[in-house]
């Protein structure tokens, strides 16, 4: 190790102890019963909850996977991503969060996704609570091993050291830190890491942009380059046959714009459908300390979103201005931020620039992990299997399985050539189409009922798979992203089964009522 990277390190170190620190300082509250360590006993303030929300929800992806977009093909993906993301956002805080911190009150105070949809049926039998906890099983371990994969590529190109070891170090912080402080931890954590990634994004683009000389030859720069500066074609990297892009003249190789149709912007704008039915963001609702408070919760959030957005697409743009040549595949491309941060910044300072891609992986990991480890501990194992368990029997099967996702995280993310953007792309979609109608429709309609609930997460998830691996081989139209026909699908399902079967009983309908009417007790 040089002198540099002993500072980066350093610096790193450094960040990790207080993030250590939190936990440590919250374990004795999160081990006080479940609903302590799986929602912090509904105690946040609006700005733990607005950053929180946020930083758990766009991890490492913010910072390595949209800038890499950006980066390899142009804009035109990366811009409608986040716009799409953003309008998702919005509508998100807007129409969800108010009716659902209420109703997971209603719904007999309600701690998980999983609980609330079930008591929201009043279910005797709880499928409805055994099928949701699943899916959050599966998606939620691809989703982790995403994290796993930035914190690989993080640490073996600022080290030098073994993707495979690397990746495992990181997973084994994470895990640690998880189970030490729960919710309450991971949220406070999280709002701090949301200052760091908002500050080391803007720290970056700025000073990279001035080293490319301005704004204006990072934009002529990227005119040069067929399609990568417009909002409808899309920059064509020309491969050898090893997969890499050719270089000539120490330039990089691009072949003629590609079309960027309606149907490429509705499939990227899809993005915003998913956050209607992501646990982690939908968690934060439930477990701000007054409903009041939201609408606060929302303009923050709001804030931080359209600026980080932002400023990762832009930090592509100005990357391949700076350093045309040093990213050659898609997979590298994701480290164009590492790249820029220990070119452009003092090692100490470039440290804790890292500390904030760590910050993402970590605020991102721990929640899809704790979430993942209620769904099975409260809701299967509790809620189906030991109907009798204590509380200190469902926080024991919680850490367990805690490792036991973990270890299946590490698995998935042991090719180092993975590409985080895609691994996000697919949890996001399997989340946004089983949950995401689900959740519109238990809100906001009456009539929806048990079997239309079953039927819209169970297709939605499985048209997610469906397309993906299927439907979607096919070309042109069908290789629209997943996740727009899945939430249409699942929608459909919902409304049909609905329809054809029995009206929700007259318990679940005045629940529905109050709810609508606002006469609900603060938990």
């Amino acid at each position: 190790m040089n002198g540099n990277t002993i500072q980066i390190l350093i610096a790193m170190v450094i960040y990790m102890a207080a993030v250590i620190g939190i936990g440590a300082f919250y374990a004795k509250r999160a081990n006080k019963n479940s609903e302590e360590y799986f929602l912090g006993g509904r105690s946040l303030g609006p700005w733990v909850t607005a950053m929180s929300a946020e930083a758990s929800d766009m991890s490492g992806w913010l910072l390595m996977g949209l800038p890499g977009v950006a980066y390899w093909c142009g804009l035109a993906d990366a811009a409608w991503t986040a716009i799409g993301l953003a309008v998702g956002t919005y509508f998100n805080w807007l129409l969800v969060s108010k009716r659902l911190r209420r109703y997971s009150v209603r719904a007999n105070n309600s701690i998980t996704l999983p609980e609330f949809f079930s008591n929201r049926f009043r279910e005797n039998k709880k499928v409805i609570m055994t099928i949701s906890a699943a899916f959050i099983l599966i998606f939620f371990t691809v989703y982790a091993s995403s994290c796993f994969v930035t914190c690989g590529k993080l640490f073996s190109t600022l080290f030098g050291a073994p993707y495979v070891a690397m990746m495992i170090v990181g997973a084994i912080f994470v895990l640690l830190y998880t189970i030490l402080g729960g919710f309450l931890a991971e949220s406070i954590s999280d709002f701090m890491q949301a200052i760091v990634m908002i500050v080391a994004l803007t720290v970056i683009v700025v000073i990279s942009t001035v080293r490319a000389g301005g704004i204006g030859a990072v934009i002529e720069n990227a005119q040069n380059i067929p399609g990568f500066l417009e909002f409808f074609g899309l920059a064509t990297p020309t491969l050898d046959a090893n997969g890499q892009q050719l270089v000539e003249a120490g330039k990089p190789v691009f072949g003629a714009a590609a079309e960027y149709g309606i149907l490429s912007v509705c499939s990227m704008m899809a993005w915003g459908l998913g956050y209607f039915g992501m646990p982690q963001v939908l968690l934060r609702f439930m477990a701000i300390r007054k409903e009041d408070e939201l609408k606060r919760s929302r303009r923050i959030a709001m804030v931080w979103v359209v600026i980080s957005l932002a400023v990762a697409v832009f930090i592509g743009i100005v990357g391949r201005q700076l350093y045309p040549i040093e990213h050659l595949t898609k997979s590298s491309a994701e480290n164009i931020f590492i790249t820029l941060a220990t070119s452009s910044l003092p090692a100490i300072l470039a440290g804790f620039v890292m500390a904030g891609i760590l910050a993402a992986t970590i605020s991102s990991s721990d929640s899809y992990l704790l979430i993942a480890a209620s769904a099975f501990a409260k809701n299967i194992f509790q809620g189906v299997c030991k109907k009798d368990a204590t509380d200190k029997q469902v926080m024991i099967v919680s850490r367990i399985t805690l490792l036991v996702l973990a270890l299946i995280g590490i698995v998935i993310a042991m090719d180092e050539n993975s590409v985080i953007f895609q691994i996000v792309s697919f949890a996001w979609a399997g989340f946004g189409a089983t949950f995401g109608p689900l959740m519109l429709f238990s809100l906001f309609w009456k009539r929806i009922n048990r079997p239309g609930a079953i039927a819209g997460m169970v297709g939605g998830a499985g048209m997610v798979f469906l397309w993906k691996l299927v439907i979607s081989k096919l070309g042109g139209v069908f290789a629209i992203y997943e996740l727009l026909p899945a939430f249409l699908f699942s929608s459909l399902c919902i409304v049909v089964v609905s329809l054809l079967t029995k009206a929700p009983s007259k318990e679940i309908e005045e629940d529905f009522e109050a709810v609508r009417a606002g006469k609900v007790e603060e938990a």
